[in-house]
């Protein structure tokens, strides 16, 4: 494995900011995963795990220590118990391995087209969209446990899955290395279409929507939304959703409630929104001023989507950071919500 030194980081993320990496490596296999954290322990180096780069904010001073990226490729698929089995390797594309389950007409993640971003990553954030997410299809999750060095699979409860959460970014952020990801879909299953967009999409439709129709409907949306990447767009460079939709108590949500009244406003109603009392986070965000295509120097509001601050070309880390900020406080002096940032933030 060849380890380079002073690489930059900022053409790995779709961001596209930040500074560079004092080590850099990528590993294709266990083993080179192994030699990797070797490498780092034996220089007393910090290590992050670097996976498709499209949930993070890398800041300007880069990585004092080792970034590892997973290139683990490979999807294997087999059935068991009447289930279609897929394992996946770490470092595959997600959105391919989203293509090949439809294409073999496996339900299950279907609503999840079009993200970008690393197989290896679903399972820490438990990436989710319009209805889906990977915390109802994930079977195991293979990592390697930098306590004893050795490889554990752990099952679907082990991986503590709750909205945008589980243990690798939360109880046990920095223990395990995930490697491989097993996710068991529904063959012949039912395209899901919970979310108002969908719903729009396929209005008028008289036969039922296939899972290749769900697929072609949430790309298209994506993009209308410059949430699917698309190159020489830069509303496309961002980290995505920035912010994850709050979800409220009864208390919080009856006071947001009030205040839209106040100024003649219906919060946003969806049913997949209201089971959790969860409100959407972009409708806060255009509501509070920041409208799309919102200006502020070298970042911004997409054009396309109130919820994804943009690169406009050259930013830094430190603009994208005070311009969250600026956001977040306007948010909770508008409506008493205080918002939370989706993406890692690396080396701040």
């Amino acid at each position: 494995m060849i380890i380079q030194e002073n690489v930059a980081l900022a053409p790995f993320t779709t961001f596209k900011v930040g500074g560079p990496a004092r080590y850099f490596a990528e590993a294709g296999s266990m083993a080179e995963v192994s030699e990797a954290v070797g490498f780092a322990r034996a220089r007393g180096l910090k290590l992050f795990v670097l996976g498709g780069g499209s949930n993070l904010v890398v800041s300007d001073a880069g990585w004092p220590g080792l970034v590892l990226k997973i290139g683990i490729g490979g999807i294997n698929r087999r059935q068991e118990n009447g289930r279609e089995i897929f394992e996946a390797g770490a470092g595959e594309e997600w959105d391919k391995f989203v293509a090949y389950a439809v294409a073999n007409n496996c339900a299950g993640v279907e609503c999840l087209s079009g993200i970008p971003g690393s197989i290896g990553g679903t399972p820490v954030q438990n990436v989710g969209a319009y209805g889906q997410e990977v915390a109802t299809t994930i079977e195991s999750v293979l990592a390697l446990d930098l306590r004893d060095g050795q490889p554990h699979e752990l099952c679907n409860e082990a991986c503590g899955f709750k909205y945008r959460t589980s243990i690798f970014n939360s109880s046990e952020r920095g223990r395990y290395i995930i490697v491989k990801v097993t996710y068991a879909l529904q063959s012949g299953g039912d395209a899901f279409i919970a979310y108002a967009d969908l719903k729009k999409y396929f209005a008028g439709w008289n036969e039922k929507p296939a899972l290749t129709n769900v697929r072609d409907a949430i790309r298209k949306i994506r993009a209308g939304k410059g949430m699917l990447i698309m190159p020489g767009d830069d509303d496309c460079r961002s980290a995505g959703s920035f912010f994850k939709n709050p979800v409220l108590s009864s208390e919080q949500y009856e006071n947001l409630n009030m205040r839209a009244t106040a100024k003649k406003l219906q919060i946003p109603s969806y049913p997949a929104l209201d089971a959790q009392r969860k409100v959407s986070a972009a409708w806060l965000v255009e509501h509070s001023g920041f409208s799309r295509g919102y200006g502020h120097g070298r970042v911004g509001i997409s054009r396309k989507h109130a919820l994804a601050i943009v690169n406009r070309g050259q930013a830094t880390a430190a603009e994208v950071l005070a311009f969250q900020e600026e956001i977040k406080a306007r948010v909770k002096e508008i409506w008493g919500v205080a918002l939370e940032p989706e993406p890692v933030f690396v080396g701040f």
